[in-house]
């Protein structure tokens, strides 16, 4: 299990809060990749809060079968809840290699009628949109990462 929770790149995590903000609305963010806008909203992970606390991202979309991913300068380790297997919605964090990944469909290892990550994700957000769109992001287009 990937332990890189320490590493002095890593922004400082904000108290888990429930997935909400101070004034009590939930944590809310807006991904742009291309010309696609997608809303989410954080889970009360301690991914999540890395996240939150390093906004705003910028990076370049990569494609991998029906799923973007990206790179991002936020660290952190394996969580409990990791998955191996997305559900249309997740937006997940890839550990091993610091990426956000969003799979709107399968990858070139999904068995049929599943979307497989290449490993276990920490799920850190759920889209609030329609994530299929995503399909029309092309590679080296621009992705921002904001607070909505």
């Amino acid at each position: 299990m990937p332990t890189n929770l320490l590493r002095k790149k890593t922004p400082p995590v904000r108290p888990a809060n429930a997935g909400e903000t101070k004034k009590g609305a939930p944590r809310r963010i807006l991904i742009k990749a291309g010309r696609v806008a997608i809303r989410a909203e954080l889970a009360a992970t301690p991914t999540a809060d890395r996240i939150w606390a390093a906004l705003p991202l910028y990076s370049t979309a990569e494609t991998w079968g029906a799923a973007i991913h990206f790179e991002t300068p936020v660290e952190t380790g394996r969580e409990r809840g990791a998955r191996i297997l997305a559900k249309v919605g997740d937006i997940c964090f890839w550990v091993e290699e610091d990426r956000v990944l969003i799979a709107f469909g399968p990858t070139p290892i999904s068995r049929p009628g599943e979307m497989r990550l290449p490993s276990p994700c920490n799920v850190w957000a759920n889209a609030l949109d329609d994530v299929t769109p995503l399909n029309r992001v092309a590679p080296g287009e621009k992705v921002s990462v904001t607070a909505a």
